[in-house]
């Protein structure tokens, strides 16, 4: 085991394995399903409560979906310093303002990387709000629950995705 965690890049199947095992501990443990567009919604309440308690306490949003830290918070959390703990790890951790592949397509401004990458995120919390959840909480739950809509949302979101990296970088090119 200790050499797969310090490979390159790891194994699909054992990424995928090893998400599938955290999916069914955090469901029987937690009696929660994976998801965490929730989170960053949270986030923003907490933050604004600090200056508008008042506020976000009338809001509709907000009394149905309480402002608080809970457990998919922290898996939120998780993933961050999972996938920095699995970086170091591996020894392929680097600290980049602007990507390789988006600096050949785009320039090495730093600016124009971080305004797409924001738009993009807002877009994608949009989406996710709108429809109620993230490709996480969609696609990995909805599946695991053999719900047609995940498998809807998930075909959805790889067909949105391909269609996107063919128009920002132009299918093959310079293969």
């Amino acid at each position: 085991m200790n050499n797969v965690l310090k490979q390159k890049s790891w194994s699909p199947y054992v990424a995928g394995s090893a998400a599938g095992i955290l999916l069914c501990l955090s469901v029987l443990i937690a009696g929660k399903y994976m998801g965490a567009s929730t989170t960053f919604v949270r986030s923003a309440g907490l933050i604004e409560k600090i200056f508008a308690y008042e506020r976000v306490a009338k809001m509709d949003y907000f009394v149905k979906t309480k402002v608080r830290i809970d457990w998919q918070w922290m898996f939120v959390v998780g993933i961050f310093f999972g996938s920095l703990l699995a970086s170091r790890i591996s020894r392929d951790f680097v600290a980049t303002a602007v990507p390789p592949t988006w600096e050949k397509r785009f320039g090495p401004e730093k600016v124009r990387r971080w305004t797409a990458a924001f738009t993009g995120g807002t877009i994608a919390m949009f989406g996710a709000r709108l429809t109620g959840g993230c490709p996480s909480g969609h696609g990995l739950s909805g599946l695991s629950q053999l719900a047609v809509s995940g498998y809807i949302s998930l075909i959805c979101f790889f067909l949105a995705g391909i269609g996107m990296a063919r128009i920002l970088y132009g299918g093959t090119k310079g293969r």
